[in-house]
């Protein structure tokens, strides 16, 4: 077995990698940016080298820093986690060359998966169904119209080195067609540097679902059942499950086997993953293999009880795998939620800046939370801007579920903007939790975007009751402090009014020996919850109903989360509330005349000019960040009267870029 690996990625997998690592004996070797200087996966590694600045592109990504760092540590093997290095053959010939074990797949086998013409021809030729579509290179806008009709719309164009959702785009015409190809061919080239993009016919309804297999050098390849990874904005995917809702045992069985022979026809070893599209008649086709791990594979170590990184590197030590087919089972259910800094109200557009504070739920034996980030960190514009994976398990689906709405609610952060609430409203939607997935249940359940009125609000009592007993402890304890006498301290009354936008909610509230009780209209409402002062969650027992809400002062208000849904609540008495009406509300500045920034990134490319006249859906400017390119178009018919900006500067979230006359 190795003494020493070294980790050629960053982040939670970087930390996942090590933690396994720790439990096998093995010691580790962190790599780091200048911006991941004081990173936690530099922290909890044995060793760290620095590999040079921070766009990934000069430290990440170059194969010969990493080679000797590999060198300067002695390190024995590498994994590389996902994305980055690892499925780039030129990286594991590298280490090959100087002797250091690639705890992954051999190169002929990531040669032949990571194209995705060449991989689809293998699986043909190996007996795995196949999507109709080009599987050469497309050569130009007018080809790729040519190829859409003959293949029939819609059609999905991709770049053969692609992933993560990059360099893909669904075209259902001509006009659609031409512009995806140069969309899909740019984000190629600036994110693979491989700008090759080929046809495939677009499935109506696609379930996505994959296949994990894992194989040792004796021969020996196994399926680990399947993902359900269904539910994606943008072919990212969002959130995942294990065993798939829809899969029967036949087309488990049928997927598995067909998912073997591709690995064992290019004699794959260690741990990779097929990927199908699934018809509602359960028609499956390969879509591709990832020659690494896989950022869902908590689900499947949790429904198998297997260490997947173990396993990994057992492989790459030689050793055999320690057990066959027949032993690989289902026990529960699992789902893993992405948790991202990003903003769902703002169309996702990613969240930069430090994690002011970040609080993940308490791991359990039913709650994990993989994460690379803490309290104090910083979210880079440089790299994915993942915060952590949290994942729960149940004896089935419901429950598995239901503990992720609360490992939700107990999720605090702050500092950047997150997708906690969309998440939420995610796993409440009817469709998820009947298991009616697609791919495009997202674009479909929300076509005009993410908003406010998306969140579900099935308590909406909860925050007022919550509110009300926080804010007459609130006022009990100021009393106490007041410096009067003892016996002389300033009464707090009972009854207050809480106040929700326009919405006003008279309550009174009676203090019990532990806990109180809250009247509100005709209801009465026993509360009781050991919050302190100064804590951002509040777990309270309602009438005995838990629950768990994150509390934060907004001025002189009350700002309670709960199940994704945030209330402003003012908690004030009668008087002043009366007087709390007569406020004048301040009136926004008019922005209406600007195109702000809706994200920071690169300005890549600025298309308008002084006095230029544009029609509604014509393009202004197109920004990119985390190397996804985003046009943004005039929704009205325009005039541009300044251009505040340049092309090629860096932009911050809403910096005008130009003004409309």
């Amino acid at each position: 077995m190795f003494k020493k690996i070294l980790i050629a990625n960053r982040g939670e997998i970087a930390c996942r990698v090590i933690r396994t690592a720790r439990a096998m004996g093995i010691k580790t070797v962190a790599v780091y940016s200048d911006a991941d200087r004081n990173a936690m996966h530099v922290r909890m590694a044995d060793e760290a080298v620095h590999i040079g600045p921070a766009p990934s592109a000069q430290s990440y990504l170059v194969i010969d820093t990493i080679v000797e760092a590999c060198r300067s540590t002695g390190a024995e093997a590498v994994h590389p986690g996902y994305g980055f290095l690892s499925e780039k053959t030129a990286f594991a010939e590298a280490l090959a060359k100087i002797g250091v074990a690639f705890i992954g797949p051999k190169p002929h086998a990531i040669t032949a998966m990571g194209d995705k013409i060449e991989s689809k021809k293998l699986a043909k030729k190996a007996g795995v169904n196949t999507i109709p579509g080009y599987t050469d290179v497309i050569d130009g806008p007018e080809h790729a119209v040519s190829i859409a009709r003959d293949i029939g719309y819609p059609v999905m164009l991709k770049a053969s080195a692609g992933g993560g959702g990059k360099g893909m785009r669904v075209v259902r015409n001509d006009e659609e067609c031409r512009d995806g190809f140069q969309r899909a061919t740019n984000e190629a080239v600036s994110s693979f540097g491989d700008g090759r993009v080929f046809a495939e016919k677009y499935i109506e309804e696609p379930r996505h679902i994959e296949i994990q297999v894992l194989a040792d050098s004796q021969g020996n390849t196994l399926y680990l059942n399947e993902r359900e990874c269904s539910i994606q904005r943008r072919h990212q995917k969002v959130i995942e499950e294990a065993p798939s809702p829809f899969l029967d045992e036949k087309t488990r069985k049928a997927m598995g086997e067909q998912a073997v022979a591709l690995a064992k026809a290019v004699s794959y070893e260690s741990a990779g993953t097929v990927e199908f599209i699934v018809d509602r008649d359960r028609n499956f086709y390969f879509l591709e293999m990832n020659t690494r791990l896989q950022v869902e594979h908590p689900v499947t170590e949790i429904i198998t009880g297997l260490d997947l990184v173990e396993l990994m590197i057992r492989v790459a030590a030689g050793e055999k795998l320690p057990l066959k087919q027949k032993d690989v089972k289902i026990s529960g259910w699992a789902i893993e939620s992405r948790i991202y800094a990003e903003d769902p109200f703002r169309n996702f557009l990613p969240s930069i800046g430090r994690l002011v504070r970040c609080q993940p739920p308490a791991a359990s034996t039913h709650v994990r939370v993989d994460t690379g980030i803490e309290e104090g960190s910083e979210v880079s514009m440089y790299y994915d801007p993942m915060i952590a994976k949290l994942i729960t398990s149940g004896d089935n689906r419901e429950q598995a579920i239901a503990r992720m709405g609360e490992a939700l609610d107990a999720y605090y952060i702050r500092g950047v903007s997150h997708n906690i609430s969309f998440l939420n409203a995610l796993i409440s939607h009817p469709r998820f939790r009947e298991g009616r997935l697609s791919t495009n249940l997202i674009a479909e359940e929300y076509p005009d975007g993410f908003h406010t009125a998306d969140v579900p609000r099935d308590d909406p009592e909860l925050a007022i009751v919550v509110a009300a007993t926080i804010h007459r402890r609130l006022m009990g304890r100021a009393a106490k402090l007041s410096g009067q006498l003892p016996s002389h301290e300033r009464r707090v009354g009972g009854d207050f009014v809480v106040c929700i936008g326009k919405e006003e909610h008279p309550v009174t509230v009676l203090s019990l020996g532990d806990g109180c009780e809250v009247r509100l209209g005709n209801s009465t409402f026993r509360v009781l919850t050991a919050w302190r002062f100064g804590e951002a969650l509040v777990r309270v027992e309602v009438n005995g109903k838990q629950a768990c809400l994150q509390l934060d002062r907004i001025g002189v208000r009350y700002r309670l989360t709960h199940r994704g849904a945030q209330t402003d609540a003012l908690v004030c008495e009668p008087r002043t509330a009366a007087l709390n009406r007569l406020m004048i509300a301040k009136t926004p500045p008019d922005l209406s005349k600007f195109l702000l920034s809706p994200m920071p990134g690169l300005l890549v490319r600025l298309t308008a000019t002084v006095g230029q006249e544009l029609k509604a859906g014509e393009e202004i400017a197109v920004i990119e960040a985390m190397k996804m390119e985003n046009s943004l178009r005039a929704t009205d018919d325009v005039t541009i009267a300044k251009v505040l900006v340049e092309q090629g500067q860096s932009l911050v979230v809403d910096q005008p870029i130009v003004e409309f006359g």
